[in-house]
């Protein structure tokens, strides 16, 4: 009976960070995905001198709605994306505690190594979805403007590169390095702003729910920081990868070839094109995120 409770408990509180976290991948994309574009025509084209530059074509040549391009499929798919993050690493969590409360019943605290084990689990969980919906944006977001249009949107999207090398080699390519991607960034993620919210309970003798909400702010943000610093240069390849041609367009025979390329043609400079719109773009959607979430967390356990 106590073991039917604890799942049931346990089932409970899974289905309240999926929502909480659906919820917080909303408000990441509706605040993010300006930003977003300009890092991916970066990290594609040379045709751009810098973030402010390229901002300033995409208004003069596309207009304003250009900067969301492709937000249907992150609006629907990076809620899931989110949802599954948090849902993921909590899960992992809550099996780090059962284990430490084994060994050690009366400190079952997870170490950080845990927690950053947990958040590469949510990574990984979370690429399965976030590999196919990512390369349909870029896709979305580099091809030609107006009546050179490749696909006619989200469907069509999926529909031709599934076509084009099936769906594994084609919706799915990238999924390596987009696996890679995803374990070190919310691994650290995760970890970065579960030891600042440690901190700061330790530091002010408080409880955590009891830290105010522009701190949770702030220190999800720094997380945010902390996750793009940690892994960008797999994002470059990522994109590079999944806004390539096919066929005998296509220039990157694998994830080592694309590396490999870049860091031939672009040297270490390469592997951090974009990043000055992307830390801009980090910390107010990851602090947006965190604080969404936490906020739909508390309403749901209402």
């Amino acid at each position: 009976m106590a073991e039917a409770d604890a799942e049931a408990g346990g089932l409970q509180r899974t289905l309240k960070d999926l929502v909480a976290g659906a919820a917080g991948g909303i408000a990441q994309v509706l605040l993010g995905q300006p930003f977003d574009i300009v890092k991916v025509r970066l990290q594609t084209t040379s045709q751009y001198s810098g973030a402010l530059d390229g901002a300033t074509q995409i208004f003069k040549n596309e207009g304003p709605l250009a900067f969301y391009k492709g937000t249907l499929t992150p609006l629907v798919g990076i809620g899931a994306c989110v949802s599954i993050q948090f849902g993921g690493f909590h899960y992992a969590r809550r099996q780090f505690e059962a284990r430490n409360a084994s060994i050690h019943p009366t400190n079952p605290t997870l170490s950080y190594s845990q927690y950053y084990a947990s958040g590469a689990f949510a990574g990984i969980t979370n690429s399965v979805i976030s590999g196919p919906i990512e390369h349909v944006r870029i896709r979305l977001q580099t091809q030609p403007h107006g009546h050179n249009r490749l696909y006619s949107g989200p469907i069509d999207c999926v529909r031709k590169l599934s076509a084009h090398e099936g769906v594994l080699s084609g919706l799915y390519r990238g999924e390596a390095v987009t696996i890679l991607r995803e374990a070190q960034a919310y691994g650290v993620w995760f970890l970065s702003y579960e030891y600042l919210m440690n901190a700061d309970a330790k530091r002010n003798l408080v409880k955590r729910n009891e830290i105010p909400q522009w701190k949770v702010a702030f220190y999800g943000g720094l997380a945010g920081e902390m996750l793009w610093l940690s892994s960008y240069p797999f994002d470059v390849v990522k994109s590079k990868m999944q806004s390539d041609g096919f066929g005998p367009n296509k220039k990157f025979a694998s994830m080592r070839d694309c590396f490999g390329q870049t860091w031939r043609s672009e040297g270490l400079r390469g592997f951090w094109k974009g990043i000055g719109p992307t830390l801009l773009r980090a910390m107010p959607v990851s602090a947006g995120t965190f604080v969404v979430y936490v906020c739909s967390y508390l309403v749901v356990k209402r």
